[in-house]
């Protein structure tokens, strides 16, 4: 047995209530004292520096380190997806979110499984590690081996998380509010209300239990791709046992040949085109770790379903339509799909459109190139960046995406990361072929909008 590690995780709502609670009282304290201290040396102080004061950064990181959960996953969620929505001031603070949990002490860790399976939990196992090898927001991970000795991964989550998601969410827009920061364009609530819903999902481990059975039933017989087996007798909405499945980081293999790294990223690449035009069915968290890669036999392990997402028929044949117009370059059809998907209004500024039809096309420049699309050397992740802040600036054209394009634009630009830093060279053009429209396809599509528009 290792001695208790980590910081208890506050389980009620009254705790979880508590610790935001002192969580704002420290950042308003911090502004004050620092816009006196301005004050007194003859400065005028600008509310940006005041929230984005040192002492600010670290309290809500150590905070949502410890509460975990839904207020730490929001943080990550907006900071990572709605970044080139946000002033540069409020998505500094909320980088802060995404930084690794701690583990429970063990104390609590053992409470949390007795309640699952039970006082006599132990003899269903040969060994338990208690101290987890991952920490996340919602969970951590633990290896285990059973009676007959298979080796397992065991997925806990931390105990009042799923109880307080709406809670948390709701204390943590207090604090992002509080910032002064949010601009009044971008509609909060409802993304919020999405937020939620996901979150729900991604604390319900019999949903991502069922998750994980489809993928494996959709990936049957694809022998690219690993996913593990469930030890189905002992899954709880709290505890997802699985087997262990060897592998190393899929960004930690760069020490494979060139040839075996583009064949990566190219699996990858296809998978999310099934996954939004064929499968209507995606896992949208792009973290690295959820990828795994076995040298032996050059095929990637498949993580962590709990991120994933029904995509609709409309949202599915949307992007189909705006990846085609984009390739295209035709300004009209970019437009018709991204009001069916849902990005802008009607009345939309003309020169505002330009420029996110300019982001459209940065984000599928690698589907636009003729030929092997070299990532190494692309600076794309940051042109898009700089396409996003000049959408900043015009704050009165500021509309709320609809949350299933946050996710699917996270898996896409994660998948860009991933390309760029396996130093990849791609076809992207070739892998997306066989979803390029035909001309029917695009009067059938225009129809439909038509026929919604009415």
């Amino acid at each position: 047995m290792h001695s208790d590690k980590g910081k208890k995780v506050p389980a009620t709502r009254l705790a979880r209530l508590s610790k935001l609670g002192q969580l704002v009282t420290q950042v308003t304290g911090n502004m004050a004292l620092e816009g006196i201290k301005q004050l007194s040396q003859g400065e005028k102080p600008k509310l940006s520096n005041l929230v984005l004061h040192p002492n600010n950064l670290k309290n809500v990181a150590d905070k949502l380190a410890q509460m975990r959960g839904a207020a730490m996953k929001l943080g990550q969620l907006i900071s990572m997806d709605a970044g080139d929505l946000l002033p540069k001031e409020l998505s500094q603070l909320l980088s802060q979110l995404r930084s690794n949990a701690l583990p429970m002490p063990n104390k609590q860790l053992l409470q949390t499984l007795k309640e699952n399976w039970g006082d006599n939990w132990l003899d269903n196992f040969s060994h338990f590690e208690l101290t987890p090898f991952a920490s996340a927001s919602i969970g951590q991970v633990h290896l285990a081996y059973d009676e007959r000795g298979t080796k397992l991964a065991i997925k806990i989550q931390y105990p009042g998380v799923r109880e307080s998601i709406d809670a948390d969410v709701d204390n943590v827009a207090k604090v992002i509010k509080l910032s002064g920061l949010l601009p009044k364009h971008i509609e909060l609530d409802s993304l919020l209300q999405d937020v939620k819903k996901q979150l729900k999902i991604e604390s319900d481990y019999l949903k991502e239990s069922n998750y994980l059975s489809r993928y494996k039933t959709l990936l049957e017989g694809d022998g690219n791709f690993i996913i593990p087996n469930l030890y189905s007798d002992h899954i709880t909405q709290s505890i997802l046992p699985m087997t262990f499945v060897e592998g190393v980081e899929i960004d930690k293999a760069l020490t494979e040949s060139q040839a075996n790294r583009n064949r990566m990223v190219q699996l990858l690449i296809e998978l999310f085109f099934k996954e939004l035009f064929s499968f209507k069915l995606m896992q949208t968290d792009p973290n690295f770790a959820n990828y795994l890669y076995q040298s032996d036999s050059q095929k990637i392990v498949l993580l962590d379903f709990g991120a994933t997402r029904e995509i609709s028929c409309q949202i599915s044949e949307g992007y189909l339509a705006l990846i085609n117009a984009a390739c295209k370059k035709d300004t009209h059809k970019i437009r018709q799909a991204a009001m069916k998907i849902g990005f802008f209004k009607q009345d939309i500024d003309e020169h505002y459109f330009e420029q996110v039809a300019t982001i459209f096309s940065l984000a599928t420049e690698p589907l636009q190139y003729d030929g092997i699309y070299d990532f190494s050397a692309s600076s794309l992740a940051q042109r898009i960046q700089h396409a996003g802040q000049s959408i900043n600036n015009r704050k009165d054209q500021w509309h709320t995406p609809p949350v299933d394009a946050l996710f699917i634009h996270r898996k896409l630009a994660g998948l860009y990361l991933l390309a760029a830093k396996l130093e990849a060279k791609v076809n992207v053009a070739e892998l997306f072929r066989p979803y390029l429209s035909t001309n029917n396809e695009d009067r059938l599509f225009v129809a439909q909008s038509g026929n919604e528009a009415g």
